[in-house]
């Protein structure tokens, strides 16, 4: 931990520090919540430590558990206002996974490489991963290990264990693009990677286009995806296989929500960016000859601007482009799913015709 905030200090910041937490963290903000802990131990110190020790974060703050939100307000309501572009303490959350409500496709297919879309969830009960413990890790992973037997046709598969998988195999999902890894220095830094491997894990449906990452960052990434850009095949299917994990856990549990969630932030996620929807839905794309007039971080600029997306590398973020460009809705919060598809579609579609004038 940064050394002022483990002294419960006010940090110091230099230049260097752009994060939208920096931006809103005064002193008085801070020694107003530095003496406050959540249910499960969780405090402003541990919040914003990921910015600190890592003056290139965007967000530079993660939460805890639920509790975070409202415990520590004074920093996380200006913070998710920017972000998500004016969503205010007095907005409420929208969702709609219906694949037909998506207005257009992708005009030249053939540019597309693999189309992805994924959702962020957090199981109703526990604590965010930050702050929870190796025993809530272990009981999160064998409680999905029963959901994933429940599931049918092409949404059935195999879970595979980081304890238990073999390197080679291991190495093999890293390279197929389907396995995270650890070692993101801005998850360490709040705790994502706390007792690794315990808990972690990956399953697979039988033709590889149905996933679920396990305790990677949040309890849950589930991610729909194919090669080509057939974008409403890999939406329908995230909806579908979405509704049956939902199902599944409530039937399994008793619980009435199997997720963490609230009116105003939808569903609840460690990292501000993510929450609401907890969507990403993206396409690797080709642009050679766009690229050699209009480098990736102008190419970011213009969709951001224009569409609510965002470019990034070929492995994501903080990466160079190597042959494909990631494009990718940007909001996550207070416009249903199928409208944030929309946006990365409509996006495409633009960038698809400068490329072909380029």
């Amino acid at each position: 931990m940064d050394e002022n905030l483990a002294k419960g200090v006010y940090p110091v910041f230099t230049l260097e520090h752009k994060s939208m937490m920096r931006k809103y963290l005064t002193k008085e903000v801070f020694d107003k919540l530095k003496n406050i802990k959540s249910s499960s131990g969780w405090t402003i110190q541990r919040t914003v430590n990921t910015g600190c020790v890592n003056p290139d974060s965007l967000v530079g703050c993660h939460a805890g558990d639920i509790d975070s939100y409202s415990l520590f307000a004074e920093l996380f309501d200006p913070v998710i206002e920017e972000y998500h572009r004016g969503y205010s303490k007095d907005c409420k959350h929208v969702t709609d996974l219906d694949p037909a409500k998506l207005t257009s496709e992708i005009n030249d297919k053939d540019a597309i490489v693999s189309t992805r879309i994924r959702v962020a969830r957090n199981l109703f009960g526990f604590p965010l991963n930050p702050s929870s413990t190796k025993e809530q890790r272990l009981e999160i992973e064998q409680l999905m290990q029963k959901v994933f037997d429940t599931l049918e046709g092409d949404l059935a598969g195999t879970y595979y264990s980081l304890e238990t998988t073999s390197e080679e195999q291991k190495k093999q999902m890293v390279a197929d693009h389907f396995l995270f890894k650890s070692g993101d220095r801005f998850q360490a830094a709040s705790g994502y990677h706390k007792y690794w491997p315990a808990g972690r894990g990956i399953f697979l449906n039988k033709d590889k286009t149905f996933l679920l990452w396990i305790n990677e960052g949040d309890h849950m990434r589930i991610i729909s995806m194919e090669k080509g850009g057939n974008v409403k095949s890999v939406f329908s299917r995230l909806s579908r296989g979405l509704a049956a994990i939902e199902a599944g856990i409530k039937n399994i549990t008793g619980n009435i929500e199997a997720f963490l969630h609230t009116e105003h932030l939808g569903m609840i996620t460690c990292c501000p960016s993510n929450l609401g929807t907890g969507l990403r839905g993206s396409v690797h794309i080709h642009l050679s000859k766009l690229l050699k007039s209009m480098p990736l971080k102008e190419l970011d600029a213009l969709v951001r601007k224009d569409f609510n997306c965002q470019a990034r590398g070929t492995m994501g973020e903080h990466t160079e482009v190597t042959d494909t460009v990631d494009i990718s809705n940007f909001q996550r919060i207070g416009r249903p799913e199928y409208d944030l598809v929309q946006d990365m579609l409509n996006a495409v579609n633009h960038l698809t015709q400068l490329e072909a004038k380029a």
